[in-house]
């Protein structure tokens, strides 16, 4: 992979913090990215994701480390089935512990089979991801208020657990998007592309030479 010349920052809304990513979309996505959050403990996140040239999501590299700990896991798919294989260094535990928060899951997933089905990636608090099967799907194409559900292998943040989540996606036209879980609901705005320019209570997007105003309380 050449040069990555595209690329999309976030900031956080609900916690300190913020995303960069380099990008290549010509043909499905490659993209390289960094995050950093101050919350549940502070922690940086380097990530790789390949996809096909129909976005569904061929592999995802992940590493996440903070002050004595450091974790990694990575997700592939071939022939339907998901491979996936971890590491760990350090107690990520005791800095949750020492933060006032409870112990982690270990990182990946115990029966990757548990992932069959799913076509897609969402790695926790990257707004990224949410355009996986906005585009796989055809999303910002698709019949207004038609939802569709889909199974996603959700990789939580800064553990690097990785889980089978069922989640729904409607297109509601003029570049939004509806975004479901089991808890939670939210109306993505995006551009014309399909990458998250607003994630109400998460992120929104920077552009480059742009201060963000500052949000009303």
């Amino acid at each position: 992979m050449g040069m990555l010349s595209a690329g999309l920052f976030w900031e956080r809304r609900d916690v300190p913090g913020s995303e960069h990513v380099r990008l290549d979309a010509r043909n499905g996505l490659y993209a390289q990215g960094v995050a950093l959050a101050a919350t549940p403990v502070a922690y940086s996140c380097r990530y790789e994701i390949q996809t096909d040239p129909g976005w569904a999501s061929a592999s995802l590299d992940v590493r996440t480390e903070g002050a004595g700990w450091a974790r990694g896991v990575r997700l592939e798919l071939a022939s339907g089935r998901w491979r996936v294989t971890t590491s760990e260094q350090g107690d990520l535990d005791a800095a949750l512990a020492a933060a006032g928060h409870a112990r982690a899951g270990l990182p990946g997933i115990e029966d990757p089979d548990r992932l069959f089905g799913a076509f897609d990636v969402d790695l926790g608090c990257s707004p990224l991801t949410n355009t996986l099967p906005i585009r796989r799907l055809g999303l910002l194409r698709g019949e207004a208020g038609l939802s569709h559900r889909l199974s996603v292998a959700w990789v939580l943040v800064p553990s690097l657990e990785v889980v089978q989540a069922d989640q729904i996606y409607t297109p509601l036209g003029e570049g939004r998007v509806r975004f479901a879980g089991e808890t939670f609901s939210a109306d993505l705005t995006v551009d014309d592309d399909g990458f998250v320019v607003d994630y109400p209570s998460l992120a929104r997007r920077v552009e480059p030479g742009v201060r963000p105003a500052a949000e009303s309380s």
